[in-house]
């Protein structure tokens, strides 16, 4: 006797196994299982994962349920069987006859005698989609495209009103988010997100303004481990609302960049120039001055634009454009900017790290112009009265999220009000207007500190006594020790990065570069800097990873240009470009070329980069090491 089982009973996936056949008796569709897919006779795939994933399966089944009866069926058996209940109205009914000794089997479905020809065709149908699934597993694939549609159209999970979404808004209440018409219960994940409690700013809403802003997001393991906290389907007018409210691509008016530009990120854009072009100019040209942008970049009419500084007495001071430039002295200082990550490449190549993978060029040198951070404050009402007290000054940019959360940072009061500290509120870069991705019409310039203090399209300064709230200045950019995990992470534990380690690496020549032995001799080029205005005094190079050690030459102008002379103590704000020529060893295949610097203070960077490692992948200065081969003529 066969066995007829409805769709409500295919739940368990250890019951069914290759070869199992099914008929549809209301569509006469074939439907067969092949591994971990189900084949309709009409070319649908639906691909079910294993049996620990019942929901998942389940919810592969359901594209089926618009079938309202499945009959299993298995081989045909030579022998006669029995026919099922005449009172199963839609049943499908196995029959034999004998004639002439050679036995016929028919398909029989009351009220449907004449379709036996039309169930062949499905099961033949069926068994031509198992063969084309054998030759061509690709249209398989595609068939996991249409399931994944299908699924979306056919969930059975409850529907909720946006309403009653937007009531889910606390860790309390449970955390729900809306994205792309379905509705998930994110609380237990909130705690784990990697950018902190940022996540609660979509609670009760939609996810798809703020992955516009933070386009990583975009990614295949980002929506798969969403999908596993989906709980509903939003209901369909509210999900109207949502596409008619949605705002086009905050980043649609981002400037043009230089194709030359190596890319880390397109939203935010974030990218660096080729290492080799880093060491052709002691002042990096602007084009290809590394580009860090936490969000999109804003338009700023320079017409209209206004600086606001409070926190002093006497109510605060705005300026405008113009006032910068005629009320102050303009002062020009040339200082090396660093991204905290740069260099994360090689934590990500001793352990996984978040963030960008930067390789060694998130570092450009300028030329900087605009009114003394100091000369501003001083002018706003700063003075012995208020050095009692503050401790910190605050900015804030233009650039902000959907919520209107504003990139921001903070600084020691001391280094902003110090005349030595040479902090600028620059508006020209290399002798032109800032240009749009570095903060066009003003950015601060916080000489010997880290790139993510000097904020860009600045729009306010507050002199205060506590440090910036931003996350970006609490929950970000600060290191710890390579025990540290995302389980342990304490942010408030660590001080926020201000001055950065001595650092330098090996521009020309490329890891993996061909030298040829007829030129015996190699050329190796790079950049140095140390933060906090400590001028790098010696870089050590080596060519045989470190067991033996040559000096280079350092640099601080363009060939042809007369040196600058050495900056007064603590003042050393731009790099040093440093080259080597050596002979080539006679008898070696491969150098491994090697390079540390020091400063004036006799900081030196650690040989190794698994004792710095840290969860955020900052801070990275470890000898960097290139390989090169060397190559016979003939070769």
């Amino acid at each position: 006797m066969l066995r007829f089982t409805t769709l409500r009973d295919i739940c368990d996936l250890e019951r069914l196994s290759p070869g199992c056949n099914f008929i549809c008796c209301c569509c006469w569709d074939h439907i067969t299982c092949v591994g971990n897919f189900f084949l309709r006779g009409s070319g649908i795939a639906v691909k079910l994962k294993r049996a620990s994933d019942s929901a998942s399966n389940i919810n592969a089944m359901l594209v089926l349920r618009h079938c309202h009866r499945l009959t299993r069926f298995g081989p045909l058996s030579p022998q006669r069987p029995q026919a099922s209940s005449a009172g199963a109205w839609c049943s499908l009914r196995l029959a034999s006859s004998s004639n002439n000794n050679n036995k016929e089997q028919r398909w029989e479905h009351p009220g449907h005698a004449p379709n036996l020809r039309l169930a062949f065709a499905g099961l033949m149908a069926g068994t031509g989609a198992v063969l084309a699934y054998g030759l061509h597993h690709h249209k398989a694939e595609q068939g996991d495209v249409v399931s994944a549609q299908l699924k979306a159209q056919t969930s059975q999970l409850p529907i909720f009103s946006q309403e009653e979404v937007t009531k889910h808004r606390t860790l309390k209440d449970g955390v729900w988010v809306t994205y792309k018409g379905g509705v998930y219960d994110i609380t237990e994940f909130v705690p784990a997100h990697p950018g902190g409690d940022k996540i609660l700013l979509a609670a009760g809403g939609a996810l798809e303004p703020f992955w516009a802003l933070y386009a990583v997001h975009n990614q295949e393991h980002v929506l798969d481990m969403l999908s596993e906290y989906k709980v509903g389907e939003l209901r369909a007018e509210d999900q109207k609302k949502q596409q008619s409210a949605a705002s086009s691509d905050p980043y649609s008016s981002d400037p043009e960049r230089h194709p030359v530009l190596r890319v880390n990120s397109l939203k935010p854009f974030n990218a660096e120039p080729p290492p080799e072009l880093l060491s052709d100019s002691y002042v990096t040209p602007s084009a290809i001055f590394f580009k860090r942008n936490h969000l999109p970049v804003p338009r700023v009419d320079p017409a209209s634009y206004e600086l606001q500084v409070d926190g002093l007495p006497g109510g605060g001071l705005k300026l405008s454009l113009e006032d910068l430039k005629n009320r102050f002295p303009k002062y020009t200082v040339t200082a090396t900017l660093q991204c905290a990550g740069n260099r994360r490449s090689e934590m990500n190549a001793v352990k996984q790290v978040k963030g960008l993978n930067w390789g060694i060029s998130a570092i450009s040198n300028a030329t900087w112009a605009g009114a003394r951070l100091r000369d501003v404050l001083l002018a706003a009402g700063y003075g012995p009265d208020a050095a009692r007290w503050a401790r910190h000054v605050q900015f804030e940019g233009l650039d902000k999220d959907v919520t209107g959360t504003t990139y921001g940072a903070s600084i020691p009061v001391n280094k902003a009000t110090n005349e030595e500290g040479d902090v600028l509120l620059a508006y020209e870069m290399n002798g032109e207007p800032l240009p749009p991705d570095h903060g066009f019409p003003v950015r601060v310039v916080v000489p010997g500190t880290v790139g993510a203090r000097n904020v860009k399209w600045l729009s306010k300064i507050t002199v205060s006594a506590e440090e910036s709230s931003s996350h970006w200045q609490q929950n970000d950019y600060k290191g710890f020790s390579p025990t540290t995990d995302w389980d342990t992470v304490d942010f408030k534990s660590a001080p926020a990065i201000q001055e950065l380690p001595v650092q330098s690496a090996i521009t020309v020549p490329a890891d993996g570069a061909a030298v040829p032995r007829g030129s015996e001799e190699v050329t190796v080029k790079g950049y140095a800097w140390s933060g906090g205005g400590r001028e790098v005094v010696r870089v050590d190079v080596s060519l045989d990873g470190g067991k033996t050690w040559q000096v280079a030459e350092l640099r601080s102008s363009d060939g042809g240009q007369n040196a600058e002379p050495s900056p007064p103590p603590g003042r050393a704000w731009a790099w040093k470009l440093w080259e080597l020529t050596a002979p080539l060893p006679s008898e070696a295949r491969q150098l491994e070329i090697v390079c540390k610097a020091v400063d004036n203070s006799y900081n030196m960077q650690p040989d190794t980069v698994a004792p710095i490692w840290n969860l955020r992948g900052v801070l990275s200065n470890a000898w960097h090491r290139v390989k090169v081969n060397i190559v016979d003529s003939n070769e």
